[in-house]
């Protein structure tokens, strides 16, 4: 059976999941994850550091004998935040390419809070009615209204706790002023999440990730089980001092599969009421903390208490689930169609290619003969071409965007297509994956795929050959719909060994001029597959 790998390289630790699939469900067989801090010279000063870059490099390397231990099939390596902002990513991503042979993917953060959604929802039961995601992680904080395993709205802030620590937090305790700064920065950012989020019914179910959530929520427990105490007329709450430790306890409850790990609203402010006047050190011994999250916990708990109260949520459950698990699933989708989280990506995409539609005004009446004509083609014709199974689906999304450029504007509006579709955030398709289809909606005007173009530029060498045959594709299907007032054009196709044979049929008007689009075809038809193009009418 396959085995996947996933790594994610945050703002402040990197993670490896292993996994194989045992009858099209994904089984758990490696787990690692190493504190790096790639993102603590970045919200400073916009570089990452040579030093912060070979401690990254070397957990990647641990990492790799992992993966060459399982015997993995495919690995993705993505990046989030940190590589985001990071003016020499580039660098980094350059040296992980020369030392590992790995290509880093950075993605954007709604793909982050997809993938964390997609693996929540995948794995949790609960997840699957109406519920909010947190993800609060170093260096953004993505949060998700969920509802029927979809997402209904989705927020990326650039909340994360090594960032705060690093652009306001500089004192230890941190001063008045400091803390000021950071509530007003805080609130400004909860601001766009309200404005996106709107007036909200109320959400049964919050899930929060990452290690902040896990922190905070192991001290939340212990601080609800002790007694409080009074002082110049403020509840204290007495914190039981313990050495720091090594591991975190919601990992050792985590293996155990004992309940999971909760934590209330009032209870989460009054912690980060407490955390904020403590030193260092005082915070290390925290229960559920430790010396790994001590020095970036303020920020996440500042954040986390404002965001349940402006949300009025009673508090948070915590799940150990996360991005990794998101990319597994999408890995496991990509490769069985079998599998349940192959629909539930299959109805993502098409929604989101539905929403660019909306968006950039396509008509609907165009647009779907023209899907419904490349997929028949493609399946008719798989003894002519040598595509492979999921590009029926690119060829879909392609048929459906070929013409979002005209929003932009009717003149060169093949260029605008590619740009649009390239660069929005669709759920379900990666930044590869979204690159591949915009090179096939690029080429529907005069001009041809050509190794050196930049559309074929940000698409692999040794997918061009496919690039070509799905554009040959789509231009017969845009060509079988010329005339939007006349019925339908049907056909029939028949493959010979030297030559394809489309026969048209129409019920009313004529099918001269679809016959003639079809005849302009035949020469990029031979080029690209080998065989002549013949069309008649029947």
């Amino acid at each position: 059976m396959p085995k996947f790998a996933a790594i994610d390289i945050g703002s402040n630790s990197c993670r490896l999941a292993i996994a194989e699939v045992q009858q099209h469900k994904l089984h758990m067989l490696h787990e690692d994850r190493e504190v790096v801090r790639l993102g603590e010279s970045v919200f400073e000063t916009g570089l990452i550091s040579p030093d912060a870059m070979a401690t990254t490099i070397r957990a990647l390397k641990r990492f790799q004998k992992a993966v060459q231990t399982q015997v993995v099939d495919r690995v993705r390596v993505v990046a989030t935040s940190a590589m985001r902002d990071a003016q020499n990513a580039s660098a980094f991503t350059a040296w992980v390419k020369s030392e590992l042979g790995w290509n880093v993917e950075v993605i954007s953060g709604l793909e982050e809070g997809r993938l964390i959604h997609l693996g929540v929802t995948t794995h949790e039961p609960g997840a699957r009615g109406r519920c909010l995601l947190i993800d609060l992680g170093g260096g953004s904080c993505e949060i998700t209204l969920s509802e029927n395993g979809r997402v209904q709205e989705m927020v990326s802030l650039p909340l994360g706790s090594v960032r705060l620590q690093q652009e306001f937090l500089h004192t230890d305790p941190p001063s008045r002023e400091e803390q000021n700064q950071l509530r007003t920065y805080i609130d400004r950012e909860l601001r766009k999440l309200e404005r996106k989020f709107g007036p909200q019914a109320p959400i049964p179910l919050v899930i929060a990730t990452s290690g902040s959530a896990a922190a905070l929520a192991e001290a939340s427990t212990v601080l609800a089980e002790s007694k409080p105490a009074k002082s110049k007329g403020k509840t204290l709450i007495k914190l039981p001092a313990r050495k720091p430790r090594n591991f975190a306890a919601h990992e050792l409850r985590s293996a155990l599969r004992l309940e999971p790990l909760t934590a209330n609203t009032p209870t989460v402010r009054a912690l980060a009421a407490q955390l904020v006047t403590m030193t260092n050190e005082q915070r290390m011994a925290v229960p559920g903390i430790g010396p790994k999250r001590s020095e970036i916990i303020i920020g996440g708990a500042f954040v986390y208490a404002e965001l349940l109260e402006r949300l009025k949520l009673s508090g948070f459950r915590y799940s150990p689930l996360g991005l990794r698990d998101g990319i597994l699933a999408q890995m496991l989708a990509d490769v069985d169609n079998r599998a349940s989280v192959h629909r539930a990506i299959e109805q993502e995409r098409w929604n989101g290619v539905l929403e660019i539609c909306k968006r950039y005004a396509v008509d609907m009446k165009r647009a779907e003969p023209v899907r419904n004509d490349v997929t028949r083609l493609f399946d008719d014709l798989q003894r002519v071409h040598t595509l492979s199974p999921e590009f029926r689906e690119w060829l879909a999304a392609a048929a459906m965007m070929q013409g979002v450029g005209r929003y932009v504007s009717h003149q060169g509006h093949h260029r605008h297509t590619h740009y649009l579709i390239a660069n929005s955030e669709m759920f379900g398709f990666s930044p590869a994956q979204r690159a591949l289809v915009a090179a096939i909606a690029r080429y529907m005007g005069k001009s041809r795929p050509v190794a050196m173009d930049k559309p074929m530029r940000a698409v692999p060498v040794e997918l061009h050959t496919s690039v070509m045959q799905s554009v040959a594709l789509l231009r017969l299907a845009v060509a079988l719909n010329q005339d939007l007032a006349s019925d339908p054009v049907r056909f029939t196709s028949k493959v010979y060994p030297k030559r394809v044979l489309l026969q048209l049929q129409v019920r009313r008007g004529s099918a001269e001029l679809e016959r003639w689009a079809l005849r302009k075809e035949s020469a990029y038809f031979r080029e690209v597959f080998r065989r002549d193009l013949d069309v008649e009418l029947a």
